[in-house]
Protein backbone atom coordinates (compact mmCIF):
# COMPACT_ATOMS: atom_id res chain seq x y z
CA UNK A 1 0.00 0.00 0.00
CA UNK A 2 1.47 3.48 -1.05
CA UNK A 3 1.13 6.56 0.81
CA UNK A 4 0.75 9.57 -0.67
CA UNK A 5 0.74 12.99 0.92
CA UNK A 6 -2.42 15.47 -0.03
CA UNK A 7 -1.26 18.87 -1.40
CA UNK A 8 -3.35 21.56 0.01
CA UNK A 9 -4.04 24.95 -1.84
CA UNK A 10 -1.44 26.52 0.62
CA UNK A 11 1.28 24.91 -1.20
CA UNK A 12 1.90 22.66 2.03
CA UNK A 13 1.59 18.79 2.56
CA UNK A 14 -1.28 17.88 4.77
CA UNK A 15 -2.74 14.40 5.61
CA UNK A 16 -1.53 11.22 4.16
CA UNK A 17 -3.35 9.36 1.96
CA UNK A 18 -3.63 5.42 1.43
CA UNK A 19 -3.71 4.31 -2.17
CA UNK A 20 -5.26 0.65 -1.83
CA UNK A 21 -2.84 -1.80 -3.61
CA UNK A 22 -5.72 -3.32 -5.27
CA UNK A 23 -5.99 -0.78 -8.29
CA UNK A 24 -3.04 1.23 -7.53
CA UNK A 25 -0.38 -1.53 -6.87
CA UNK A 26 -1.62 -4.27 -9.49
CA UNK A 27 0.01 -5.88 -11.98
CA UNK A 28 0.66 -4.23 -15.42
CA UNK A 29 -0.47 -6.57 -18.79
CA UNK A 30 1.07 -4.79 -21.65
CA UNK A 31 -1.04 -6.89 -23.87
CA UNK A 32 -4.14 -5.99 -22.57
CA UNK A 33 -3.67 -2.51 -22.37
CA UNK A 34 -2.66 -2.40 -26.08
CA UNK A 35 -6.26 -4.33 -26.85
CA UNK A 36 -8.36 -1.97 -24.42
CA UNK A 37 -6.73 0.77 -26.03
CA UNK A 38 -6.97 -0.10 -29.51
CA UNK A 39 -10.24 -0.87 -28.99
CA UNK A 40 -10.88 2.52 -27.33
CA UNK A 41 -10.02 4.44 -30.10
CA UNK A 42 -11.86 2.72 -32.70
CA UNK A 43 -14.86 2.88 -30.82
CA UNK A 44 -14.06 6.84 -31.14
CA UNK A 45 -14.18 6.17 -35.12
CA UNK A 46 -17.38 7.53 -36.59
CA UNK A 47 -17.97 5.14 -39.29
CA UNK A 48 -19.20 7.57 -41.36
CA UNK A 49 -16.68 7.54 -44.74
CA UNK A 50 -18.37 6.73 -48.13
CA UNK A 51 -17.53 7.03 -51.56
CA UNK A 52 -19.05 7.01 -54.97
CA UNK A 53 -18.81 4.32 -57.48
CA UNK A 54 -19.48 4.65 -61.21
CA UNK A 55 -23.28 4.56 -60.91
CA UNK A 56 -23.02 7.36 -58.00
CA UNK A 57 -21.65 9.46 -60.15
CA UNK A 58 -23.82 12.57 -62.12
CA UNK A 59 -23.44 11.90 -65.60
CA UNK A 60 -21.67 9.32 -68.12
CA UNK A 61 -25.29 7.98 -69.63
CA UNK A 62 -24.38 8.02 -73.28
CA UNK A 63 -21.79 5.89 -75.03
CA UNK A 64 -18.43 7.62 -75.80
CA UNK A 65 -18.00 6.74 -78.78
CA UNK A 66 -18.83 3.51 -81.25
CA UNK A 67 -18.08 -0.19 -80.17
CA UNK A 68 -15.91 -0.70 -82.95
CA UNK A 69 -13.84 0.23 -85.86
CA UNK A 70 -12.18 3.05 -84.30
CA UNK A 71 -8.80 1.25 -83.07
CA UNK A 72 -9.33 1.74 -79.54
CA UNK A 73 -10.85 -0.33 -76.59
CA UNK A 74 -14.53 -0.67 -76.41
CA UNK A 75 -16.04 2.25 -73.24
CA UNK A 76 -19.50 2.53 -72.07
CA UNK A 77 -19.37 5.20 -70.18
CA UNK A 78 -17.27 8.56 -69.17
CA UNK A 79 -17.55 7.65 -65.58
CA UNK A 80 -16.18 4.81 -65.52
CA UNK A 81 -12.66 4.13 -62.80
CA UNK A 82 -10.40 4.87 -65.24
CA UNK A 83 -11.41 8.33 -66.31
CA UNK A 84 -10.84 11.32 -64.31
CA UNK A 85 -13.99 12.36 -62.87
CA UNK A 86 -15.35 8.95 -62.47
CA UNK A 87 -16.11 6.68 -59.88
CA UNK A 88 -14.16 4.88 -57.36
CA UNK A 89 -13.79 1.47 -56.90
CA UNK A 90 -13.61 -0.74 -53.50
CA UNK A 91 -13.34 2.39 -51.72
CA UNK A 92 -13.97 2.36 -47.93
CA UNK A 93 -18.49 2.08 -46.63
CA UNK A 94 -20.19 3.41 -43.53
CA UNK A 95 -19.46 0.81 -40.81
CA UNK A 96 -19.17 0.24 -36.74
CA UNK A 97 -15.20 -0.25 -36.07
CA UNK A 98 -16.46 -0.97 -32.23
CA UNK A 99 -15.00 -4.29 -30.49
CA UNK A 100 -16.57 -5.88 -28.21
CA UNK A 101 -14.40 -5.79 -24.70
CA UNK A 102 -15.42 -7.16 -21.58
CA UNK A 103 -16.06 -4.71 -18.36
CA UNK A 104 -13.46 -6.76 -16.55
CA UNK A 105 -10.93 -6.22 -19.14
CA UNK A 106 -11.19 -2.38 -19.66
CA UNK A 107 -11.33 -2.53 -15.44
CA UNK A 108 -7.90 -4.67 -15.34
CA UNK A 109 -6.38 -2.67 -18.13
CA UNK A 110 -7.05 0.96 -15.76
CA UNK A 111 -5.50 -0.94 -13.27
CA UNK A 112 -2.51 -1.54 -14.66
CA UNK A 113 -2.22 1.90 -15.46
CA UNK A 114 -2.71 3.52 -12.71
CA UNK A 115 -0.09 1.36 -10.98
CA UNK A 116 2.20 1.99 -13.73
CA UNK A 117 1.83 5.99 -12.96
CA UNK A 118 2.16 4.97 -8.90
CA UNK A 119 5.04 2.92 -9.32
CA UNK A 120 6.72 6.08 -11.06
CA UNK A 121 5.80 8.96 -8.47
CA UNK A 122 3.38 10.57 -10.59
CA UNK A 123 -0.01 9.77 -9.35
CA UNK A 124 -0.88 13.65 -6.89
CA UNK A 125 -3.81 13.86 -4.85
CA UNK A 126 -4.79 17.50 -4.29
CA UNK A 127 -7.37 18.74 -0.97
CA UNK A 128 -8.99 21.43 -3.63
CA UNK A 129 -7.62 23.22 -6.56
CA UNK A 130 -9.53 26.50 -5.48
CA UNK A 131 -10.42 28.04 -2.21
CA UNK A 132 -14.25 29.45 -2.64
CA UNK A 133 -16.92 29.30 -4.74
CA UNK A 134 -15.67 31.64 -7.12
CA UNK A 135 -13.71 29.90 -10.29
CA UNK A 136 -10.09 30.85 -10.51
CA UNK A 137 -7.58 29.34 -13.20
CA UNK A 138 -4.43 31.54 -11.83
CA UNK A 139 -5.38 29.40 -7.78
CA UNK A 140 -5.77 26.34 -9.84
CA UNK A 141 -2.65 26.43 -11.94
CA UNK A 142 -0.39 26.86 -9.10
CA UNK A 143 -1.48 24.31 -7.32
CA UNK A 144 -1.59 22.26 -9.89
CA UNK A 145 2.25 23.06 -10.34
CA UNK A 146 3.21 22.55 -7.19
CA UNK A 147 1.65 18.78 -7.34
CA UNK A 148 3.41 17.75 -10.34
CA UNK A 149 6.57 19.88 -9.25
CA UNK A 150 7.00 22.22 -12.36
CA UNK A 151 8.75 25.16 -11.78
CA UNK A 152 7.77 27.54 -14.87
CA UNK A 153 4.50 29.31 -15.84
CA UNK A 154 3.32 27.03 -18.29
CA UNK A 155 2.82 22.56 -17.84
CA UNK A 156 5.70 20.73 -20.17
CA UNK A 157 4.06 17.63 -20.17
CA UNK A 158 0.27 16.51 -20.04
CA UNK A 159 -1.36 16.35 -16.89
CA UNK A 160 -4.69 14.44 -15.82
CA UNK A 161 -6.65 16.23 -13.27
CA UNK A 162 -10.07 13.87 -11.97
CA UNK A 163 -12.20 15.94 -10.18
CA UNK A 164 -16.16 15.02 -9.09
CA UNK A 165 -19.20 15.24 -12.01
CA UNK A 166 -19.96 18.24 -9.11
CA UNK A 167 -16.94 20.02 -9.04
CA UNK A 168 -17.76 22.71 -11.31
CA UNK A 169 -15.75 25.07 -9.87
CA UNK A 170 -12.39 23.18 -10.62
CA UNK A 171 -13.75 22.06 -13.89
CA UNK A 172 -14.01 25.95 -14.62
CA UNK A 173 -10.32 26.75 -13.19
CA UNK A 174 -8.54 24.06 -15.44
CA UNK A 175 -10.33 23.70 -18.89
CA UNK A 176 -8.54 26.18 -20.96
CA UNK A 177 -5.34 25.82 -19.71
CA UNK A 178 -2.92 23.85 -22.05
CA UNK A 179 -1.72 20.17 -21.83
CA UNK A 180 -4.53 19.95 -18.97
CA UNK A 181 -7.20 17.51 -19.04
CA UNK A 182 -10.14 17.63 -16.79
CA UNK A 183 -12.14 14.47 -16.34
CA UNK A 184 -14.79 13.33 -13.96
CA UNK A 185 -14.03 10.10 -11.90
CA UNK A 186 -16.35 7.99 -13.69
CA UNK A 187 -14.98 9.01 -17.29
CA UNK A 188 -11.55 8.01 -16.25
CA UNK A 189 -10.25 5.39 -18.56
CA UNK A 190 -7.23 3.73 -19.70
CA UNK A 191 -6.03 5.67 -22.95
CA UNK A 192 -6.19 9.22 -20.84
CA UNK A 193 -4.24 8.04 -17.73
CA UNK A 194 -1.16 6.63 -20.48
CA UNK A 195 -2.07 9.67 -22.73
CA UNK A 196 -0.61 11.94 -19.64
CA UNK A 197 2.15 11.91 -17.33
CA UNK A 198 0.79 13.16 -14.26
CA UNK A 199 -2.67 11.80 -12.70
CA UNK A 200 -3.77 14.29 -10.47
CA UNK A 201 -7.25 13.65 -7.79
CA UNK A 202 -9.03 15.41 -5.72
CA UNK A 203 -9.59 14.27 -2.37
CA UNK A 204 -13.87 13.70 -3.17
CA UNK A 205 -12.87 12.36 -6.66
CA UNK A 206 -9.95 9.59 -5.04
CA UNK A 207 -12.62 8.95 -2.33
CA UNK A 208 -15.38 8.07 -4.98
CA UNK A 209 -13.44 6.20 -7.59
CA UNK A 210 -11.95 4.12 -4.76
CA UNK A 211 -15.77 2.96 -3.96
CA UNK A 212 -16.64 2.89 -6.74
CA UNK A 213 -13.74 0.44 -8.27
CA UNK A 214 -14.22 -1.81 -5.29
CA UNK A 215 -11.09 -1.01 -3.50
CA UNK A 216 -13.53 0.21 0.30
CA UNK A 217 -13.15 3.22 1.61
CA UNK A 218 -10.21 5.67 1.08
CA UNK A 219 -7.61 5.65 4.72
CA UNK A 220 -6.43 8.77 5.81
CA UNK A 221 -3.17 9.79 8.31
CA UNK A 222 -3.75 12.78 10.09
CA UNK A 223 -0.89 14.82 10.76
CA UNK A 224 -1.15 17.77 11.82
CA UNK A 225 -2.10 16.74 15.57
CA UNK A 226 1.93 15.29 16.01
CA UNK A 227 3.10 18.31 14.81
CA UNK A 228 1.27 20.21 17.07
CA UNK A 229 2.40 18.30 20.57
CA UNK A 230 5.91 18.62 18.94
CA UNK A 231 5.88 21.55 18.76
CA UNK A 232 4.24 22.20 22.21
CA UNK A 233 7.01 20.56 23.99
CA UNK A 234 9.90 22.02 21.74
CA UNK A 235 8.31 25.92 22.94
CA UNK A 236 7.66 24.42 26.78
CA UNK A 237 4.09 25.32 27.16
CA UNK A 238 3.14 21.45 28.13
CA UNK A 239 5.66 21.19 31.62
CA UNK A 240 4.30 24.62 33.29
CA UNK A 241 0.67 22.87 32.99
CA UNK A 242 1.60 19.83 34.87
CA UNK A 243 4.01 21.26 37.51
CA UNK A 244 1.32 23.01 39.24
CA UNK A 245 -1.19 20.06 39.08
CA UNK A 246 1.51 17.91 40.81
CA UNK A 247 1.98 20.78 43.41
CA UNK A 248 -1.19 21.16 44.17
CA UNK A 249 -2.56 17.93 44.76
CA UNK A 250 0.80 17.68 47.11
CA UNK A 251 -0.30 20.36 49.10
CA UNK A 252 -3.79 19.30 49.30
CA UNK A 253 -2.43 15.99 50.94
CA UNK A 254 -0.66 17.27 53.18
CA UNK A 255 -3.06 20.33 54.38
CA UNK A 256 -0.31 22.53 53.72
CA UNK A 257 -1.91 26.23 51.95
CA UNK A 258 1.66 27.53 51.63
CA UNK A 259 5.29 27.19 51.57
CA UNK A 260 5.99 29.60 54.73
CA UNK A 261 3.89 26.91 56.48
CA UNK A 262 6.02 23.82 55.43
CA UNK A 263 9.20 25.42 56.76
CA UNK A 264 8.17 25.16 60.37
CA UNK A 265 7.45 21.77 59.91
CA UNK A 266 11.15 21.11 58.36
CA UNK A 267 12.26 22.78 61.74
CA UNK A 268 10.24 20.61 63.99
CA UNK A 269 11.24 17.23 62.48
CA UNK A 270 14.47 18.56 62.81
CA UNK A 271 14.17 19.57 66.21
CA UNK A 272 12.33 16.39 67.18
CA UNK A 273 15.94 14.64 66.15
CA UNK A 274 17.90 16.15 68.30
CA UNK A 275 16.75 14.55 71.64
CA UNK A 276 17.20 11.03 69.82
CA UNK A 277 20.72 12.37 69.14
CA UNK A 278 21.42 13.07 72.72
CA UNK A 279 20.41 9.91 74.42
CA UNK A 280 22.35 8.05 71.88
CA UNK A 281 25.24 10.38 73.31
CA UNK A 282 24.42 10.11 77.14
CA UNK A 283 26.15 6.93 77.56
CA UNK A 284 29.38 8.07 76.63
CA UNK A 285 28.94 11.14 78.67
CA UNK A 286 28.58 9.29 81.63
CA UNK A 287 31.56 6.67 81.44
CA UNK A 288 33.55 9.89 80.70
CA UNK A 289 31.93 11.26 84.18
CA UNK A 290 32.47 7.73 85.74
CA UNK A 291 28.62 7.14 85.85
CA UNK A 292 28.35 3.83 84.15
CA UNK A 293 24.67 3.23 82.61
CA UNK A 294 22.54 0.22 83.67
CA UNK A 295 23.58 -2.15 81.08
CA UNK A 296 27.68 -1.34 81.59
CA UNK A 297 26.78 -1.52 85.73
CA UNK A 298 25.78 -4.55 85.78
CA UNK A 299 29.03 -6.00 83.71
CA UNK A 300 31.28 -4.03 85.83
CA UNK A 301 29.74 -5.52 89.47
CA UNK A 302 31.02 -9.05 88.41
CA UNK A 303 34.76 -7.14 88.14
CA UNK A 304 34.28 -5.17 91.54
CA UNK A 305 33.14 -8.52 93.74
CA UNK A 306 36.19 -10.41 91.94
CA UNK A 307 38.21 -7.73 93.26
CA UNK A 308 36.54 -7.43 96.70
CA UNK A 309 36.54 -11.37 97.57
CA UNK A 310 40.54 -11.29 96.62
CA UNK A 311 41.01 -8.31 99.32
CA UNK A 312 39.37 -10.92 102.02
CA UNK A 313 41.48 -13.56 101.39
CA UNK A 314 44.99 -11.82 101.29
CA UNK A 315 43.23 -9.87 105.18
CA UNK A 316 42.84 -13.80 106.04
CA UNK A 317 46.10 -15.17 105.18
CA UNK A 318 48.14 -12.31 106.92
CA UNK A 319 46.03 -12.72 110.49
CA UNK A 320 47.23 -16.59 109.79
Amino acid sequence: MTKVSVVTPAGKGGADVELPGEIFGAKVNIPLIHQVVVAQEAAARQGTHATKTRGDVRGGGKKPYRQKGTGRARQGSLRAPQYAGGGTVHGPVPRSYVQRTPKKMKAAALRGALSDRASHGRVVVVSAFVEGGEPSTREATTVLRTAVGEAGARLRRPVLVVVNAEDTVTQRSLRNVPRVRVLASGQLNTYDVLACDHVVFTQAALAEFVARSGGGELVTVDKPAKKATKAGKAAGTEEPAVKPASKAKAKTDAGDTGEDDAKPAKATASRARKPATASATEPARDEAAGEAPQGVAQRSSGTSGKAASSDSAEQKEGQE
